[in-house]
């Protein structure tokens, strides 16, 4: 088996699917690239799994000489390809001893594959009948983007640790919790025309953000447990979360009558001077919301250290003193990405409602986060 190709559309590809590569493998063979070769449409495909994921990456190849299928140890091909410089290179595999060699006019590089049959076939849950539909990858990508940073991390949450993916004939929903911030993004420029559900893992998701970019639209295959994602280039197979999904659409409160109106960056420069100050256990910064100013403060009585910043606003509703976590609100006015944002309040006890003052067409963000105890201001 022979065939040339372009080191940097080489690289490219097995970098992307290096990403699904466990660093540590139960099967020592995952720790390996699965290349196989389609002579008649001049297709190199390299896949990795974790078993509970497969991802796939297809690059055009020329002057192909056989057909056949090789396991290559991933970490240090990719390695090997990154040091390349952009030439065309010779890929050739003795059939016999399983030699495979990487060259060019400067250099000759060896590799000891095994059998590409020994790779494990990836075989996610289609029990259940499937649903389909195509999208721009912008709207999963900017989808992904906007609530994975809400989702859950503590492993006795594990139904939240990931984003949850919400399809009906009208919209598609990204949603994530972890108790403390919820993000709700709907999505309503592609009607997609059947209904679905599942939960992508953190890592799932972090993947299709970095990989799946290159390609303008994307095909999303369904069932009850997986689901399988195809673009012009990249094959991507997932295994969902198991366990059921909090209701999130209980918890976003309906009416706020209290509607703050401020500038984003100014707000957050102010949270993050401010919150260097707070009690490193509990991250309390308080808030005092009035008519033309928001009043910040923060103190660590163990260190006899405080701070405290006011930021100009648009306050529309009752004075108000609330407690947020800094960190979390560090986290949603960065993800926010607007100018000026509206916050909506109730009152001490119920939580937050965040949004940007301008949308896509047919889009909604919504960032919740839940307040803080403040017993003295």
């Amino acid at each position: 088996m022979k065939f040339n190709i372009s080191s940097k559309a080489f690289y490219s590809a097995a970098a992307a699917v290096s990403k699904v590569i466990s660093s540590k493998n139960a099967l020592a063979i995952l720790d390996n690239f699965h290349l196989s070769v389609n002579a008649e449409n001049n297709i190199l495909t390299i896949t990795g799994s974790d078993q509970e994921n497969a991802l796939s990456a297809r690059v055009d190849i020329e002057e192909v000489n056989g057909t056949g299928n090789v396991c290559v140890e991933a970490r240090r091909l990719v390695e090997l390809l990154k040091e390349l410089p952009e030439q065309g290179i010779e890929v050739s595999v003795n059939d016999d001893t399983l030699e495979m060699q990487i060259s060019y006019h400067a250099g000759r590089f060896s590799f000891v594959c095994l059998p590409g049959e020994q790779y494990p076939e990836f075989t996610p849950d289609i029990s259940e009948q499937a649903v389909s539909f195509t999208i721009a990858t912008e709207q999963m990508i900017t989808g992904l983007d906007n609530a994975m940073f809400a989702a859950a991390t503590e492993e006795y949450r594990q139904a939240m640790m990931g984003v949850r993916f919400d399809v009906t004939p009208e919209k598609l929903i990204f949603a994530a919790t972890d108790t403390r911030k919820l993000v709700r993004y709907t999505d309503s420029r592609t009607a997609p025309g059947v209904s679905a559900s599942g939960t992508l893992p953190t890592k799932a998701a972090s993947i299709i953000k970095n990989v799946l970019g290159r390609d303008e639209s994307l095909t999303v295959t369904m069932y009850a447990r997986s689901a399988r994602l195809e673009s012009e280039h990249i094959t991507f197979q997932l295994t969902f979360l198991n366990g059921s999904y909090p209701d999130y659409n209980r918890v976003i409160p309906r009416n706020n009558p209290n509607i703050l109106t401020i500038d984003r960056t100014a707000l957050l420069n102010a949270v993050r001077r401010v919150g260097i100050f707070v009690e490193v256990d509990g991250g309390l910064e308080k808030f005092r919301f009035a008519s033309d100013s928001v009043l910040i403060k923060s103190n660590d009585p163990s260190l006899c250290t405080s701070a405290r910043e006011q930021v100009p606003c648009n306050y529309c509703g009752n004075d108000l003193t609330m407690g947020f976590n800094a960190s979390y609100l560090i986290e949603i006015l960065n993800t926010l990405r607007t100018s000026e944002i509206a916050i909506e309040l109730g009152d001490a006890t119920r939580p937050g409602v965040f949004k940007p003052m301008e949308e896509a067409e047919n889009t909604e963000l919504v960032m919740l986060l839940m307040p803080m105890t403040v017993s003295d201001f």
